[in-house]
């Protein structure tokens, strides 16, 4: 990590990605207005946690124990326990804002809730699914995904959250050497490995719509703000956004 100095005024965000940033928030922090009784972090370590019970609850409920189901209730039902760890350990500072009622709901209702319904649609599916490779292959590939992705988001805001409280500034090192955004990309790979699991069109359009309209606007609002070190322009020239050395 560099040392903070001379910092410059971060390159001013164009019209359309600040008035976009502000209508999410605005519908997933302030929607409706009203009393700001929870965190969102509450509300995204509810659905967190809660997903293994979901999943465990439509298997009884569909009659499903397939390898498939159980492997992504340990998969999906895993993430979240790694997430409410995650949460405990180091819990993301952008998350313990206190937000509207029908806020909290907002967030629910665009991408969390959204998320569950992969395994439902699994889990309810009647007919064999028929996966592009073996069914060993490719749970093979789903699961090591999974493990990667979770390794990358994990470490990645592990390294954020403990080095900025020593030090605020540009991160240039660590997992942030070579992409610019790997707690992103482990989230990507970690829902990618859901939707080639359940191996349906809806969770890739769920996922087409958050990581357009959410992550990378996300990251290009990063971009912009971390534009302010005078170490920038040097650290963008030599680092990707997501995958190392492609893109």
């Amino acid at each position: 990590m560099n040392s903070l100095h001379a910092k410059a005024p971060p390159r001013t965000a164009p019209a359309w990605l600040a008035r976009w940033s502000g209508l999410t928030r605005y519908l997933s922090e302030d929607f409706l207005g009203g009393p700001r009784p929870w965190k969102l972090a509450w509300v995204v370590n509810a659905q967190k946690g809660g997903t293994g019970l979901f999943l465990g609850a439509l298997m009884v409920y569909y009659g499903n124990f397939s390898t498939v189901a159980w492997i992504y209730l340990a998969l999906h039902g895993g993430y979240g326990l790694v997430w409410l760890l995650k949460d405990l350990s180091f819990p993301d500072p952008s998350w313990q804002k206190r937000v509207t009622i029908a806020g909290g709901l907002m967030s629910f209702a665009l991408v969390l809730g959204p998320y569950l319904l992969f395994g439902w649609i699994l889990i309810a599916r009647e007919q064999p699914i028929s996966y592009p490779l073996p069914d060993g292959a490719w749970f093979a590939l789903c699961i090591l995904m999974c493990l990667l992705g979770c390794v990358i988001m994990i470490a990645a805001d592990a390294q954020k959250y403990y080095t900025l409280r020593l030090q605020r500034g540009l991160i240039t090192d660590g997992m942030f050497r070579y992409v610019r955004h790997p707690n992103y990309l482990g989230e990507m790979m970690i829902y990618g490995s859901f939707a080639l699991l359940v191996w349906h069109w809806f969770p890739f359009l769920v996922l087409a719509w958050v990581w357009s309209a959410i992550f990378a606007v996300n990251m290009m609002q990063k971009e912009y703000s971390m534009s302010r070190y005078p170490e920038w322009a040097e650290y963008r020239a030599r680092t990707r956004w997501l995958i190392p050395f492609v893109w």
